[in-house]
């Protein structure tokens, strides 16, 4: 499985991940998977009072995101087909950490270690990152109802809480690489030339993803050639 593509696209709220998730998979038609956001019934009453709602919240993105990279795996990775993902299931640790109180945290953390212990993990990782007004500008722009009473200070947090857990992503993964993107300086969605660069960028690791599988196949081949049954 690891030898077929997996993009993961992760930041903040409102950066950019669907968007360039769309492009991505449009470009090297793969298939698409989306997280469940505005589905949550609890969302909107999270951004109003997040203590009070927090943990459901929290819960139902769990549940979600585990079904779908389930079926994400079996549907399509395990057959061969690459995919692209808007989000990965471990951003959830973020906001459980920012929002859950200690006696539910450790509660949440025990039941996202059992549902996401097998999960897959992408081979391709890029991390969208932007200033604060920027990432405030974008939510404007896009108009959802459920994130207008998103407090500054909460982005602001948050935003920091993903650049600690990207650089933690890449000590414990050392084998993923980790595409940066710093909205400020490129607007993919604008600019067509900021999207070519992303897909070149894109484009360098897919291409060791295929020499790897190349490999893979030339030993498995020499396997059975000293080994016939």
């Amino acid at each position: 499985m690891a030898e077929v593509p997996f993009i993961a696209i992760e930041g903040p709220i409102g950066i950019g991940k669907t968007s360039l998730a769309k492009k991505l998979s449009n470009h090297y038609d793969f298939h698409l998977l989306k997280e469940i956001v505005e589905e949550n019934p609890f969302l909107g009453k999270f951004y109003d009072d997040i203590e009070a709602w927090s943990f459901q919240t929290e819960m139902f993105f769990l549940c979600n995101r585990f079904k779908q990279l389930e079926d994400i795996e079996q549907q399509y990775l395990l057959k061969g087909k690459p995919v692209v993902a808007d989000y990965h299931i471990s951003k959830n640790m973020i906001f459980a950490k920012r929002t859950l109180q200690a006696d539910k945290l450790n509660k949440y953390e025990k039941i996202y270690h059992i549902l996401t212990a097998d999960m897959p993990v992408p081979n391709i990782m890029i991390y969208l990152n932007a200033s604060l007004d920027t990432i405030l500008n974008r939510i404007r722009k896009r108009g959802r109802d459920i994130e207008k009473n998103i407090k500054p200070s909460y982005l602001e947090q948050l935003s920091k809480d993903y650049e600690v857990y990207m650089n933690e992503f890449e000590r414990m993964h050392p084998d993923i690489p980790v595409i940066r993107i710093d909205g400020d300086k490129m607007d993919f969605v604008t600019y067509q030339n900021d999207l070519e660069t992303i897909i070149s960028m894109v484009d360098r690791h897919i291409k060791e993803i295929s020499i790897e599988k190349m490999k893979g196949n030339v030993h498995e081949s020499k396997r059975k050639i000293s080994n016939p049954k």
